[in-house]
């Protein structure tokens, strides 16, 4: 998201989906700006039907923050100096970028007389990097160290993507000759290093090198790798149950006419079983569905000599429908 951001300010405030970086509207703007109540489906839903079709045939144009473009904040919104914090914090580059902060403070006619001689500037810094003197912030926390925090390949890979997209489009003809394009390109470049040598680090899988842990960031593929994984080696160890039997019996006494309630309790409890075997996708799962499919086979017989009634033919309807969704769904998750 942070290129999106990147975007929204070198741009002056021009309002842009997230995911595509195609221009947007106001609406679809406000719901991005709502993630709790949008997720990331429902704005590229959203997006899709309501805002592309427009601008694919020019109907829907650039649109810019009110904010930016009615003149609440003065001179717009696009930055008039790209600092770095991380250069800010560092012992040898510091002082270089308090001076930027000074220097953008005095040219401005509303901040310049306040600001103080330059000799003091650097004083500045070191009270404030080198003494921690002022607010406390997350650097300052005890045992604290960046690089205890690890991201998996998936996201690594995604990072990379997203500063060649930045870096590609602030160095084209039309921004290389502003000066704050020219730095934003000279920081994204010096930040892509590091998350390329730190991908390569994940990637080689070498011991001691960065080994991903559960408190790692991990995303969601990395998530669902180390499930299965996990769930392998549980299946591995048991010896998978033909359950035949036990939906031949529950089906028995659905025939009973013990009433709507028990028919909807054996539905309830097929359904469950079935999304948790569908999930998994695992070899011990394809025999609680096999178990399933014969006992379906099994009352084909009693079904057809008339020897159910019609509100437990019901039941097997849906409950044969479900098998084949279940298998369905098995069968994609394979490929």
């Amino acid at each position: 998201w942070y290129g999106w951001e990147i975007d929204y300010w070198m741009e002056g405030g021009l309002l842009r989906d997230m995911f595509s970086h195609d221009i947007t509207t106001a609406e679809h703007f406000k719901m991005t700006m709502d993630p709790v109540n949008n997720h990331r489906s429902d704005l590229e839903d959203f997006y899709a039907t309501n805002v592309a079709p427009g601008v694919a045939n020019g109907t829907i144009g650039s649109t810019y923050d009110t904010q930016c473009a009615n003149g609440a904040i003065t001179d717009g919104c696009a930055p008039v100096e790209i600092l770095s914090a991380e250069k800010l914090r560092d012992y040898t580059k510091g002082p270089a970028e308090t001076e930027k902060i000074a220097n953008v403070l005095l040219k401005d006619s509303r901040t310049g007389q306040y600001v103080i001689a330059q000799e003091a500037w650097n004083c500045i810094w070191e009270e404030l990097i080198q003494n921690g003197k002022g607010l406390k912030t997350v650097f300052d926390r005890p045992g604290f160290d960046e690089g205890d925090y690890a991201f998996s390949a998936e996201m690594l890979d995604l990072m990379v993507q997203e500063l060649d997209r930045l870096i590609t489009k602030y160095s084209s003809p039309e921004w290389n000759t502003k000066a704050t394009a020219n730095r934003v390109v000279e920081l994204l470049s010096e930040h892509r290093v590091l998350i390329q040598a730190e991908l390569d680090e994940v990637q080689s899988g070498v011991t001691g090198v960065r080994q991903l842990n559960e408190k790692d960031f991990l995303g969601r593929k990395e998530r669902e790798r180390r499930r299965q994984l996990k769930q392998g080696k549980a299946d591995a160890g048991q010896e998978p149950k033909d359950r035949t039997e036990y939906f031949n019996t529950i089906w028995q006494k659905a025939s009973e006419k013990r009433g709507k309630r028990r028919r909807e309790m054996i539905l309830s409890e097929t359904k469950s079983r079935l999304d948790a075997a569908t999930t998994a996708g695992k070899a011990g799962d394809e025999k609680f569905i096999q178990s399933l499919s014969n006992a379906v086979s099994q009352i084909r017989a009693l079904e057809a000599s008339g020897g159910t009634d019609q509100s437990t033919r019901e039941l097997l309807g849906k409950i044969k429908q479900m098998v084949m969704e279940a298998r369905s769904s098995l069968e994609s998750s394979e490929e």
